[in-house]
Order: C-alpha cells, then sequence, then structure tokens
C-alpha cells in the first residue's frame, strides 16, 4: 500500500470522510454537497498526520522554502505536521511556521500573522480542504502584504467545486493538492 493509499484510508479508518448522498451537509459557502471532509478529525491521529507529513515533503521536494502557514485553526496542525516531519527527513529542511489571524489583534502588538516569518521569506499556504479557496486566498493575500514571497500552496483535499484550484492559480499561486475528493470517493463509506 502506498502512503498515498494509506492516507486515503485513514480518512475513511478516523471517520473524517463522511457520505450521505440523501441529506448531504452545508459547507462553509451556504451550498450542499453529499460529502464531508473533516481533516481537523484526520489530523487528531498521528498515523494520519505521519502520512500527511511524508505527502507533503515528497509534494515540495522541488520548491524552495523559508516558511509555512496558513489561516488560523486548520492550518495550525497542518503547518507543524509539514515542518516536522521535514526536519527529520533526510535531508531535513527546517522550515519555521506561521498562523494567519482571522482579524488582527486588537491588544499587544495587533499582529495578524503569529509565527517566525521576515520579510522577503519564500512562504508555502496551507489548507485543509480546498473548495472555493477563500481561506487559502484569504492567507495569501495577508502573506502577501507582511512581505512574504508566495508562489505555492497545498491542501489535503481537492473537493474540485466551486473552482476554487482556478481561483487560487490566478493569483500566481501553484497549487498542490494530496488527494482530490475522487481519491476518497473511491471507497465510499456511508457515515452520516
Amino acid at each position: 500500500m502506498t502512503v498515498r493509499d494509506a492516507l486515503v484510508r485513514a480518512f475513511h479508518d478516523t471517520r473524517s470522510f463522511k457520505w450521505d448522498p440523501d441529506k448531504g451537509f452545508t459547507l462553509a459557502s451556504g451550498q450542499v454537497s453529499p460529502f464531508y471532509v473533516d481533516c481537523r478529525a484526520l489530523m487528531a491521529h498521528p498515523s494520519a498526520r505521519r502520512f500527511v507529513g511524508q505527502l507533503a515533503h515528497e509534494a515540495l521536494a522541488g520548491v524552495a522554502l523559508d516558511c509555512l502557514g496558513g489561516l488560523e485553526i486548520g492550518a495550525i496542525a497542518i503547518a507543524t505536521t509539514i515542518s516536522d516531519y521535514a526536519y527529520g527527513a533526510s535531508p531535513n529542511r527546517e522550515w519555521r511556521t506561521f498562523v494567519v489571524r482571522k482579524q488582527a489583534k486588537d491588544h499587544g502588538l495587533g499582529k495578524l500573522i503569529e509565527g517566525a516569518i521576515q520579510p522577503g521569506d519564500r512562504a508555502l499556504i496551507v489548507d485543509d480542504v480546498l473548495t472555493s479557496g477563500g481561506s487559502l486566498l484569504k492567507a495569501i493575500a495577508a502573506a502577501r502584504q507582511a512581505g512574504l514571497a508566495v508562489t505555492h500552496a497545498l491542501v489535503i483535499v481537492d473537493r474540485h467545486e466551486q473552482e476554487g484550484r482556478s481561483r487560487v492559480e490566478r493569483e500566481g499561486v501553484k497549487l498542490i493538492s494530496l488527494l482530490t475528493i475522487d481519491d476518497l470517493t473511491k471507497q465510499r463509506v456511508r457515515h452520516p
């Protein structure tokens, strides 16, 4: 079994992928879909995190990066997982992490981005699931406003819906997805 197959299996074993063609699930956009992809539940499992880290590390082999992060809260576990895996891999890569707040703090330093970044850093934006691309686009804009160079983004699952990929790529960002919705539906398990 490949690591990719193991990640697909992990989605099903952890019940992080749900399929209900009758009722469906309401997405953040308000649209209803027969599929629900719950990467927060998936990332709660260490074996699944290991698969995500390994696949992301392989997918990013030719990409020059200094740091990675994305919109709170979903991107935190993903960025940390990829960074930790890359540091332990051979050759190791020391990618710092950051998180983009949904809104700047109204106290302290009033930061929109927390973490170890410097203007000019080459940054990868990560997210769990790509649907419309709204979360990625918000994180890309905030990272660029902070002076980061963003040319790549990575998601665990691309749902192939709402033109998410094309919206992100119109911003000059190459999108990498570890899996697509088609990978998950090959082994459909009904979990309402």
